[in-house]
């Protein structure tokens, strides 16, 4: 749901009624992951997607029926030979959706919060006793929380850990735990969905193809930042998708920022004495990507100044370069996408290599890609 928190918080707004279907467990090759979400308002307007076409309608109509009822519903839709004419996914996948009326509750406040890019996690119980069927709890990153998942006193307190937990790795995914908030007992199970900020992508190198990546950044849904010690370059009206452009030496601006395990970090200036100080301080961060352009040539040359300056070759090993997949690039836009499709495979888990007559899944599940059932609290 919270994919779709900036018009749903609209919808909140403007005082409308509407019921929210939100994908909250998948099999085989499910189209969408769990959180993934439509809604429908009282007056029939629908915003999202939870299977990229195959059952929307029907999922339509049981979220109009919900608004009439002012109940929750679980519904399962999968793939059915005998019956070419169901409902149902024809990629052969399996999704459960839960459909709930959306009305006060702890769902504004979780909206807002996805919506302006605050950290926060809504755990809803999608699994369990009818009558805790939709109850959802509302977890910051300092571990308060709001709301209430009813039943037992102690559910509350340890749905609210186990949200931290996912909210501080940053996933979505579903957890089960005991009725009685104890680690065992009759279990229920939870939708965690996590709404964190963006993450960053910081782009070393006022040049044209920097351009191209901030643009290809932005689609992909970075928070990007342009950074180059020279000012006549490093300007917001060369860069104007950009979040924000710096103008300072590299290796300090990189000192001194925050990055995590989701930042990339792309260097292009291919210049030995921007390259190597940065190198030598991104390569030791417990960052999701490093990249940097270069012929092969260039490409030794660095790596070279790299071990010169201490540079282990663990860390080396963790360098992509030259940048990119080989798509045969040679414009600005080409070289940002081959870039683009190198950070997505490490993203999740991809090979890289084409998908007609290969024998891998479609579908990873990478390092931060939203998962589905992570395990199971006994």
């Amino acid at each position: 749901m919270l994919d779709i928190a900036e018009e749903l918080t609209r919808w909140v707004e403007q005082g409308r009624d509407f019921a929210v279907a939100t994908v909250v467990a998948v099999g085989g090759s499910a189209p969408r992951q769990p959180g993934a979400a439509l809604a429908v308002d009282s007056e029939g307007t629908a915003i999202g997607s939870v299977s990229g076409g195959c059952v929307e309608g029907a999922v339509y109509d049981l979220c109009r029926q919900a608004l009439q009822d002012g109940e929750p519903v679980l519904e399962r839709f999968g793939y059915s030979d005998e019956d070419a004419f169901a409902v149902g996914l024809t990629c052969g996948g399996i999704i459960d959706i839960l459909v709930t009326p959306v009305r006060g509750g702890v769902f504004p406040a979780a909206l807002r919060a996805a919506a302006g890019g605050e950290a926060a996690a809504l755990a809803r119980i999608v699994e369990g006793p009818a009558g805790l069927l939709g109850n959802a709890l509302l977890v910051h990153p300092g571990g308060a929380y709001e709301g209430s998942l009813g039943g037992h006193p102690a559910l509350d307190r340890t749905a609210a850990a186990e949200a931290r937990a996912l909210l501080d790795a940053g996933r979505t995914g579903t957890v089960a735990i005991g009725e009685d908030g104890s680690r065992c007992g009759q279990p229920l199970t939870l939708l965690v969905e996590c709404s964190v900020p963006a993450p960053r992508m910081i782009v070393f190198g006022a040049i044209d193809f920097a351009a191209a990546l901030v643009r290809v950044g932005k689609f992909l849904g970075y928070h990007v930042t342009v950074c180059d010690a020279r000012p006549v370059f490093a300007t917001p009206a060369r860069f104007p998708e950009a979040d924000e452009v710096v103008v300072e030496w590299p290796h300090e601006y990189l000192a001194r920022t925050r990055v995590d395990g989701r930042t990339v970090l792309c260097v292009l200036t291919h210049d030995a004495k921007f390259d190597v100080p940065l190198l030598e301080r991104a390569l030791k961060l417990p960052v999701a990507y490093v990249g940097a352009m270069g012929s092969r040539r260039t490409h030794q040359d660095r790596n070279k100044r790299l071990r010169d300056v201490g540079v282990t070759e663990l860390e080396l090993a963790r360098l992509h370069s030259p940048i990119g997949l080989d798509l045969g690039a040679r414009t600005p836009e080409e070289t940002a996408l081959s870039i683009a499709a190198e950070i997505v495979a490490g993203r999740r888990g991809g090979s890289g290599v084409s998908l007609t007559g290969a024998h891998t899944p479609i579908h990873h599940d990478g390092p931060d890609a939203p998962a589905g059932r992570i395990g199971s609290v006994a």
